[in-house]
């Protein structure tokens, strides 16, 4: 089995801080890379932000905390993982950057690392078969705020072998997660149901049968949802919701899928959540 100590993530916004993190606070030497030195400091400044907040609630003591912060480097070049034993990307929900990001990664790393990709609804096998490696390639499907959820969806393309699926499991249980294995189909297991219901809900906004403010209360109070889909959608992003529901969408051919069109024209209009200040709410 592949014995993983040093993780490289790509991406430093809000998904790839996290799982840096929580990569770092399980022991493992960790490069988070982006291109934007900007968005490293700011996950450098983030995940400082959010050690402290564990030590103040007593769910990591400030050796930790340090030990953490001491595993950590941050880098603006992909030359930086050559050594590492795995690599999670998570970059922008786009096949095609995706693709391209994998196939630089696989001609880049040493031969018995593994790729995994932290796509909420991207298919695996498509990314695995774009590199040479393709039985050493899996989904880590986190869930956001990653130091927070305790699910990380395990996706297993057509190519994944035993030992790559046993050596992320194996680190899964290590970060004190709880995986599930979902087969690669689109959207995988969280999507297929979650996306459905915030696009029945945008709907139900855009044929005037109620508010944003009444569709997550009726979730809310009358489903026991910690959080209404709105709000959820608003904190995933637009954006990103619209993209996976086009997965799902193209990849079943079924009308079900369908986006909605008032999501269309909030992510047309920029409007893609709170990461930009509006969405169905607005932000500060």
């Amino acid at each position: 089995m592949t014995t993983i100590n040093t993780v490289g993530v790509i991406g430093a916004g809000q998904m790839g801080s996290g799982i840096a993190q929580v990569m770092a606070t399980a022991g493992n030497t960790v490069i988070l890379v982006d291109m934007a030195q900007a968005q490293l400091d700011k996950a450098k400044a983030g995940i400082e932000k959010s050690l402290a907040k564990f030590v103040a609630k007593e769910k990591i003591t400030a050796e930790q905390q340090q030990a953490a912060l001491g595993n950590l480097t941050f880098a603006t070049s992909n030359d930086a993982l050559k050594e590492a034993d795995l690599v999670v990307e998570a970059i922008v929900e786009n096949e095609g950057v995706k693709v391209g990001l994998f196939k630089e990664l696989d001609n880049l790393l040493k031969p018995g690392a593994i790729l995994a990709s932290n796509t909420s609804s991207i298919s695996i096998t498509r990314l695995a078969a774009a590199t040479k490696r393709p039985e050493q390639v899996i989904g880590m499907h986190f869930m956001n705020p990653v130091p927070l959820m305790t699910l990380v969806e395990i996706i297993r393309g057509a190519q994944t072998s035993d030992a790559t699926y046993t050596a992320i499991d194996a680190l899964t249980k290590a970060l004190n997660k709880t995986p599930v294995v979902a087969n690669d189909y689109p959207g995988f297991i969280s999507n297929r149901v979650l996306m459905p219901m915030i696009n029945e809900a945008i709907y139900t906004v855009y044929e005037g049968v109620g508010t944003p403010e009444a569709v997550d209360t009726v979730m809310k109070l009358g489903m026991n949802h910690p959080m209404g889909p709105l709000t959820l959608a608003d904190f995933i992003g637009l954006d990103t919701c619209l993209a996976i529901l086009n997965v799902l969408h193209d990849g079943f051919g079924d009308p079900k899928y369908r986006p909605c069109p008032l999501l269309k024209q909030y992510v047309d209009a920029g409007w893609h959540g709170k990461k930009a200040g509006r969405g169905f709410y607005t932000y500060d």
